[in-house]
Formats: structure tokens, C-alpha cells, sequence
């Protein structure tokens, strides 16, 4: 495994076993079309991994081994984050760490309390920003950025997975850290780049 995977911290075991799930229920092989249009032999979704009792499991231990002790709340841009950052919670509160999750919205929502954030999210909370896979980390960033708009602080940017290979640099011209648990060298495959 690369560095990037074997650095999470949930042990080799941990992480391969994660590595295995995605390989069985995620990753596709084929011709697809990525959303930037660009075509590839390979595809993810990541959900059929987050989303299985088993995947949730291991997602939830691999997140919360690699969040920093400080982090308050974790979540992201919905749909992506979503089941990472809920399940991760969720594990975190039978263990007895307190973590808040939360969605940050694709659009504002004008009624209601409004906003773009759904769910416990604070001014002042340390922000674990989550995504299941990415690409380039576009996704990511926004996300940071709206919950600095809130007045909490973004201390990591958490990929499940990184097929892109892009985001570390991309995160790091914004002052963030950006931390994969997995990368597409990492599942047998090259980088997709930006």
C-alpha cells in the first residue's frame, strides 16, 4: 500500500479490508465517462461500500482512526459525505467521543432556518471534512470553505478514497491537510489526475 493508506492508522487489517470491500462491491471496470467528461477503464462508487453494514464498519473504524484528537465534527458536501460522516458519528458516540455531523447543502435553502448546512455543526467546532471518493477534491474545498463561512474551523480533508491524485496540492494552496484512506495505486489502478 502507498504511504497515504498505510499513515491512516487503522492498522493493516483495517485498511485492507476496506481495500478488499471496495474492490468486491465499488470499483467497476469498463469505459466510463467521468464527470469531467474524461473517459476511464475504471469507475467507484464508493457507496456500495459506505452503505453496506460490513463497509460502513470499516469505513467507521479507518475515519475514526485517522481524525485528529481535537476534531469536533465531521461531514461534507451531500450526498458524498453524508454516510461517511453519519456512520462515523455515529461509532465515535458508542465509544464514548463526542463527534457532530452534518451536510452542507448543494444550494442554499431560503426557508427554515435556511442555510447550507444541515445538521450539528457549530461557530468554533475543529471540522473534519469528509468525501467517499474523489477526484480532483473540488467537492471537498467548497465544502471547507462554506464551513468556514459558519465560523468553524476545517482541520482535515478525509477522502475514503482518492482516485485523482490532485487533492493533497490542491488542499494544501488553501492551508488545509488532505488525508486519503485509500488511493487508486492503492486498488491496482493509476491516477485519474485533475
Amino acid at each position: 500500500m502507498t504511504g497515504a493508506a498505510a499513515g491512516a492508522g487503522a492498522g493493516d487489517g483495517g485498511l485492507e479490508a476496506l481495500r478488499d470491500h471496495l474492490l468486491t462491491h465499488a470499483v467497476r471496470r469498463g469505459d466510463f465517462v467521468l464527470k469531467s467528461g474524461r473517459r476511464s477503464s475504471w469507475f467507484i462508487d464508493a457507496k456500495q461500500t459506505v452503505c453496506r453494514p460490513d463497509g460502513m464498519l470499516l469505513v467507521a473504524e479507518a475515519v475514526l482512526d485517522a481524525l485528529p484528537d481535537d476534531a469536533t465534527a465531521i461531514g461534507g458536501l451531500t450526498m458524498g459525505a453524508d454516510p461517511v460522516a453519519f456512520i462515523a458519528a455515529g461509532v465515535a458516540a458508542t465509544r464514548g467521543r463526542a463527534l457532530k455531523a452534518f451536510s452542507v447543502r448543494k444550494e442554499e435553502k431560503d426557508h427554515g432556518a435556511g442555510g447550507r448546512i444541515a445538521g450539528a455543526l457549530d461557530p468554533g467546532d475543529r471540522v473534519v471534512v469528509t468525501e467517499d471518493a474523489v477526484t480532483r477534491g473540488t467537492s471537498l474545498l467548497e465544502a471547507a470553505r462554506v464551513v468556514r463561512e459558519v465560523g468553524a474551523e476545517p482541520v482535515l480533508l478525509l477522502a475514503v478514497v482518492d482516485r485523482g491524485g490532485t487533492c493533497e496540492a490542491m488542499a494544501a494552496a488553501e492551508g488545509l491537510a488532505f488525508h486519503a484512506l485509500l488511493t487508486a495505486p492503492d486498488l491496482g489502478f493509476d491516477y485519474e489526475g485533475a
